[in-house]
């Protein structure tokens, strides 16, 4: 019997009032009051994953940012297996419902990185283009 392709998973949108929240914290422009912003809205919405990525951006240190990638990296299986991963397949940068769980094991490499874990830094990255072959070329801004 041949063996089937792996599909290609998108996330659900994210709640209007999750993103709204987040986009208002964001635009805080002392930074720790940023980050105090930006912690309630995870604490509001755990499973938002674009929260937990800038939870991580917002690091104020490695550790930090480590820790929240890592959360956002896990709670972003956990959601790719209720929407019908199984380990593989494709789950793209160019769907939006996706950049968080993206930018989530992105900044979990960086910041494993910069702790000097390189296992774990070459994992996410060879993840990541397992996810997304043109990952190394998505412009992460957008």
């Amino acid at each position: 019997m041949p063996s089937e392709a792996p599909g290609e998973v998108v996330l659900p949108p994210v709640p209007a009032a999750a993103r709204r929240a987040l986009d208002d914290a964001l635009g805080v422009v002392d930074v720790g009051e940023r980050r105090v912003a930006v912690s309630a809205v995870v604490a509001s919405h755990p499973t938002f994953l674009d929260a937990w990525a800038a939870l991580g951006a917002l690091g104020r240190d490695p550790v930090e940012s480590y820790a929240a990638a890592r959360v956002g990296y896990h709670r972003g299986l956990d959601a790719l297996r209720r929407n019908g991963w199984k380990g593989s397949g494709r789950v793209r940068w160019s769907h939006p419902e996706n950049r968080g769980f993206l930018r989530c094991v992105a900044q979990l490499a960086d910041a494993a990185e910069q702790i000097g874990e390189t296992d774990e830094t070459d994992r996410c990255r060879g993840f990541l283009r397992q996810l997304d072959p043109d990952w190394p070329t998505v412009d992460r801004s957008r």
